[in-house]
C-alpha cells in the first residue's frame, strides 16, 4: 500500500472518450484522484455529483480532478450524460491502477467475501508526490474536505 509522502504510482487509462490519460503527463499541477466502486450506484453517483459541483473550485486551485473505477469507457459516458457530470472518469478495467494504489481489496457484505474497490481519494502535488490520502471514504462532505486540503497545499 502506498503511503503519504511517496511517489504516486503512474497510470495510463482511457477516459470516457477513449483518450488515454497518463498521470506522469499531468506533472506541474496538483491532481486529485478518487477511486469509486461502480458507475450509477447511489454512493458513487453522490460522490461524482459532489465533485462535479466543486469542479470549478478545483480548477481554480489549479488541480486536475479524476475519478477512476473498473467500469468501461462506454459505461462512464452513459453515467456522465445521465447525471450531467463534468469530471473526467477513467476506466481501470484490469484494476492496474486500483492495485497500484492498494484500493482493490477483499470486502465483505452480508457475510459474503468478494474483491472490490475501497472508496479512496489521493491528493498528488505538482511534482507527483502523494501528499494526502483518504481511505474508506464516507461520501457526505468528502469533496469539500479534499478541496480544503488542496487549497492548504497551495499556501
Amino acid at each position: 500500500m502506498i503511503e503519504d509522502g511517496s511517489k504516486a504510482p503512474n497510470f495510463a487509462l482511457p477516459d470516457d472518450t477513449g483518450e488515454k490519460v497518463q498521470l506522469s503527463k499531468l506533472k506541474g499541477r496538483p491532481v486529485v484522484v478518487y477511486f469509486y466502486p461502480k458507475d450509477d450506484t447511489s454512493g458513487c453517483t453522490r460522490e461524482a455529483k459532489d465533485f462535479t459541483c466543486l469542479a470549478d473550485d478545483f480548477a481554480a486551485a489549479g488541480a486536475e480532478l479524476i475519478g477512476i473505477s473498473p467500469d468501461s469507457p462506454a459505461t462512464h459516458r452513459k453515467f456522465k450524460s445521465k447525471h450531467e457530470l463534468s469530471i473526467r472518469l477513467l476506466a481501470d478495467e484490469q484494476k492496474e491502477a486500483a492495485n497500484a494504489y492498494g484500493v482493490w481489496v477483499e470486502k465483505s457484505m452480508y457475510g459474503r467475501k468478494y474483491m472490490g474497490i475501497e472508496r479512496s481519494t489521493f491528493l498528488i502535488d505538482k511534482g507527483g508526490k502523494l501528499v494526502k490520502s483518504w481511505r474508506k471514504v464516507k461520501v457526505p462532505g468528502h469533496a469539500e474536505e479534499v478541496l480544503a486540503a488542496l487549497r492548504a497545499l497551495k499556501t
